[in-house]
């Protein structure tokens, strides 16, 4: 799955993995802060979102964590890497 086609065409749900700290200093509109440790225990709410789960982070790494995890669960995702760069993808909707 393509990230900037998936935000483009508005499929799924953001869901950054950051700590609530994090989220708070900054974060894609319309998002929603799923902290990597907490998934295991909000599955079902995952479940209820739209998907498939566009994941972030700070850097890649704990989202694509939080993507072989949910994979394996069979929930569609995708590493959606930084949060900034999902944002810049969210961006260029606006503009065009």
């Amino acid at each position: 799955m393509n990230v900037e086609k998936l935000i483009a065409e508005n499929e799924g749900t953001v869901v950054d993995v950051r700590t609530p700290g994090e989220f708070m200093g900054g974060h894609v509109a319309g998002s929603v802060n799923v902290p990597l440790n907490e998934i295991p225990g909000r599955l079902q709410e995952l479940s209820q979102l739209k998907m498939p789960l566009i994941l972030c982070c700070a850097s890649g790494n704990r989202s694509g964590q939080a993507e072989m995890y949910l994979s394996s669960l069979g929930i569609p995702c995708v590493n959606g890497g930084p949060w900034t760069n999902v944002n810049y993808y969210k961006s260029l909707i606006t503009i065009e």
